[in-house]
C-alpha cells in the first residue's frame, strides 16, 4: 500500500481524501447517475467497492432492506476470493477474523456397529501450492461490510441508500442516460432515476431480472437441507474441523466451523422432498438438532444458542443471458442493464461457490464499466461480460449438480451393495479431486479479444492464459522486501504487464525502454498526455538473480516512473528473484524470459516473448482506444 504520494496527511491512510466532486453531494439520490447498482449482496458490494475507486463516475447503490445484512447466509470464502480481497487491501483483515479450513475429515458407519459413526480418514482442504491464501470461513454479512466500509472510505465516499427498491424501467435511447429506473421507498413513494447503466445484484427473486423478462432455467429442487449456526457443547472430537458425516440410514451431515473459535455451521440432510412440499421449510432448529444428533451417534451436541437457521431445497438454475441484449438485438448493440450473482444463477450451498462466483461476476464487470465510462474502451467491451460469465455460471451449475448429488448419497451398506451409496473412502477421494474447483481456481476464460491464444504459453507454463495470475514470492529491488508479486495488483481498473527477465536482463531492459519511449508502444498509444504513465497499463520488471545486482536508478523510466501531483518516483515496479522461492522456476519461465499481460480482474490475458512489439500493441489495440496525444516518458 502506498500513501503520501499526493502529500503528507495525518490519520488513517485507509481513509482516502474525498474527491472534490463528492464533497457537496446531496444525501438524496440524484436525478441522474452513471451506474445504479441494485442490491448490496456479494455482487453488489464488490461492484460498489470497485467503482468507488473512480470518483469521476457517479455510482449509487440501492438496497430494499432497511440496513446492511447482519446474520446468516453464505460463509465459505474460496482462496480465489481472498486473492481478490487482497486487490482491495482487505485480505489481512479478512484472514485475521476468519476460521481457516485446514483439513476435511470423514466419518461413516463403524465396521463394528453400523448404528455408530467412526472417523475413516482426512485430506488437506486445499492442495499445497494452489494459492498463497487459505480457504476461510467468514459470514456473508461480514464480507459485505468489509466491502461497504472500503467504498465509504474511498475518494468517492460511496454509501448505500437503504429502503429503496427497484420496480421497473423503460428506455430512452436518445438520452445520454437511457435507462429510466422507477424506484420505490419503503414508505411507498415512487420516483425515477436516470442511469447510463443498471446492474441487478438483487438476488434470486431479482426485480431487475423480472423487468428484463429473463427467467432462471434449470432443474427443480428435490432434496432438502437444514442449516444452522450453533454455539454448543459436545463430545464429538472433530468439532473444530470441517467434517463430512455419513450415517447408516439416518442421513448425512456437513459440519463447518465458523470464525471466533466456538460457532459451527451444520448442514443437516432432510432427504428427498416432493415438488411443492412447503412443510419441510417449517422444520425448526430444535428439529434440525435432533436429526444431527441421530446422525452423530454415539456422539452428541448440546446446543446452547442458535445464531441463525434456515431450510432450503437444492436446485440449480441459470439465466440464458446476463444483460438486456436479446437474440434480436442489432449486431452492434451494447447492453445497458446487467444481472450478477444470484440474480442470474442459483445453486446449492454444498459446493461453497455461490457467494464466491457472485463476487467474481462483479469483479469481471466493474473494471469494464469504468473503462467505458472513462473513455478508455468502446462500449462494445461490455458485451464480453455476459459472454464470459454465462459460460462460467454454466460450469458452476454442472459442478454443483454433480457435487450436490454426490454428497447427498447414503453410506453404502457392505451387506447390501445393490442398494447403492458411497463409501467414506470414495467421499474422501472425491473431495481431494475437487480441490481446485472448491478453491475457486477452476475458471478459465476462452480465447477472445481480452484473452490471447496459447501460441507462446511455453514461455511461462505456470501462468496459464485465461486463468487467474498465480502469485509467487519475489524481492522488491528498492527495499529488499520479500512479498508476493501478485499483491502489487490493486483493484483500480489498470492492466498489468509483468516482464520476466532473460538471463542477462538485456531484453527486459530493451522492452521497458520501448514501452516508455516508442510512439508505437501501447503505453504511449493508450495513455493521455496529462495522465500518469502507469494510469492505464502498469508495467513491472522481474529480474533474475539477486536484488543487490540491480541498480534501480539506472533502469528505464517506466520501472521508476514519476507520478502523482508531486511527481514522486514510484519505487515499487522493479523486482528480483527471492533466494528461497525462485519465481522463474516455480512458474516455468523460459530462459529467454516472458511478458505476462494481466487483466484488471487478475486473469492472465496473454503470454508473449520479450521481443514482442507488434503483438503487444495489437493486443491492447483490440479493446483500448488510442488518445490523440501521447504521455511523456517522464
Amino acid at each position: 500500500m502506498q500513501f503520501y504520494r499526493d502529500g503528507y496527511r495525518p490519520g488513517d491512510p485507509d481513509v482516502v481524501p474525498a474527491a472534490p466532486q463528492t464533497r457537496d453531494r446531496a444525501a438524496e439520490l440524484p436525478n441522474e447517475v452513471d451506474v445504479l447498482i441494485v442490491g448490496t449482496g456479494p455482487a453488489g458490494t464488490v461492484l460498489a467497492a470497485q467503482l468507488a475507486a473512480f470518483p469521476d463516475i457517479t455510482t449509487r447503490v440501492i438496497e430494499r432492506r432497511s440496513g446492511p445484512l447482519e446474520v446468516g447466509q453464505a460463509d465459505g470464502v474460496a482462496c480465489r476470493t481472498v486473492e481478490m480481497f487482497q486487490a482491495f487491501g482487505l485480505a489481512d483483515a479478512l484472514v485475521r477474523e476468519a476460521y481457516w479450513v485446514n483439513e476435511v475429515r470423514f466419518w461413516g458407519p463403524s465396521e463394528d456397529d453400523r448404528s455408530k459413526i467412526a472417523r475413516s480418514g482426512w485430506v488437506d482442504d486445499t492442495p499445497a501450492g494452489l494459492s498463497e491464501f487459505p480457504h476461510v470461513i467468514v459470514n456473508q454479512a461480514r464480507m459485505q461490510q468489509f466491502l461497504l466500509d472500503h467504498a465509504a472510505k474511498s475518494a468517492s465516499r460511496l454509501e448505500a441508500d437503504y429502503g429503496v427498491e427497484f420496480i421497473r424501467y423503460e428506455m430512452d435511447t436518445a438520452s445520454e442516460h437511457p435507462v429510466i429506473a422507477t424506484l420505490r421507498r419503503t414508505e411507498g413513494e415512487e420516483f425515477t432515476v436516470r442511469a447510463k447503466y443498471v446492474i441487478g445484484c438483487d438476488g434470486a427473486r431479482s426485480n431487475v431480472r423480472r423487468a428484463l423478462g429473463i427467467r432462471l432455467e434449470g432443474d427443480a429442487a428435490n432434496h432438502a437441507w437444514g442449516v444452522m449456526d450453533v454455539l454448543a457443547t459436545t463430545d464429538f472430537p472433530d468439532w473444530r474441523t470441517k467434517n463430512v458425516v455419513q450415517s447408516a440410514g439416518k442421513g448425512s451431515l456437513l459440519m463447518i466451523p465458523r470464525e471466533g473459535g466456538n460457532m459451527v455451521r451444520c448442514y443437516v440432510d432432510l432427504g428427498v422432498v416432493q415438488s411443492g412440499d412447503a412443510e419441510i421449510r417449517k422444520a425448526t432448529a430444535a428439529q434440525l438438532a435432533d436429526v444431527a444428533n441421530a446422525i452423530l451417534h454415539p456422539y452428541s451436541i448440546d446446543v446452547q444458542q442458535v445464531a441463525w437457521s434456515s431450510v432450503y431445497e437444492v436446485g440449480q438454475r441459470v439465466a440464458d443471458r446476463f444483460d438486456d441484449l436479446s437474440p434480436e438485438s442489432a449486431a452492434d448493440a451494447t447492453p445497458h442493464l446487467f444481472l450478477a450473482g444470484d440474480a442470474c444463477h442459483t445453486h446449492s450451498a454444498k459446493a461453497g461457490q455461490g457467494m464466491n462466483v457472485s463476487m467474481q461476476d462483479a469483479f469481471n464487470l466493474g473494471w469494464k464499466l469504468a473503462a467505458v465510462l472513462q473513455g478508455r474502451s468502446d462500449a462494445a467491451l461490455l458485451r464480453t461480460y455476459s459472454e464470459e460469465r454465462q459460460a462460467i455460471a454454466a460450469d458452476l451449475i454442472a459442478f454443483d449438480k454433480h457435487w450436490s448429488a454426490f454428497i447427498a448419497q447414503p453410506a453404502i451398506d457392505p451387506e447390501h451393495p445393490e442398494r447403492g451409496g458411497v463409501s467414506p473412502a470414495d467421499m474422501q477421494a472425491e473431495f481431494a479431486r475437487q480441490g481446485r474447483y472448491t478453491a475457486g481456481l477452476a475458471t478459465t476464460y476462452s480465447p477472445s479479444t481480452l484473452t490471447g491464444s496459447s501460441e507462446h504459453q511455453s514461455l511461462a507454463r505456470g501462468f496459464e492464459i485465461g486463468t487467474r495470475f498465480h502469485s509467487a514470492p519475489v524481492r522488491r529491488v528498492a527495499d529488499a522486501r520479500r512479498m508476493q508479486l501478485g499483491h502489487s495488483h490493486s483493484a483500480d481498473g489498470r492492466w498489468r504487464i509483468y516482464a520476466f527477465g532473460d538471463s542477462s536482463g538485456a531484453a527486459l531492459r530493451d522492452l521497458a525502454t520501448w514501452l516508455a519511449e516508442d510512439a508505437d508502444s501501447p503505453v504511449r498509444t493508450f495513455t493521455a498526455a496529462d495522465a500518469d504513465i502507469d494510469s492505464v497499463i502498469d508495467v513491472h520488471g522481474i529480474f533474475r538473480g539477486s536484488h543487490h545486482d540491480v541498480d534501480v536508478t539506472a533502469l528505464p523510466s517506466i520501472l521508476l516512473p514519476k507520478s502523482g501531483p508531486l511527481g514522486l518516483q514510484d519505487w515499487e515496479k522493479a523486482w528480483a528473484t527471492d533466494d528461497a522461492d525462485d519465481i522463474f522456476a516455480l512458474r516455468g519461465i523460459a530462459d529467454e524470459g516472458a511478458v505476462i499481460v494481466v487483466r484488471p480482474d487478475q486473469y492472465v490475458a496473454q503470454v508473449l516473448p520479450l521481443t514482442a512489439r507488434d503483438e503487444l500493441r495489437d493486443f491492447f489495440g483490440g479493446f483500448l482506444l488510442p488518445v490523440t496525444a501521447t504521455v511523456s516518458a517522464a
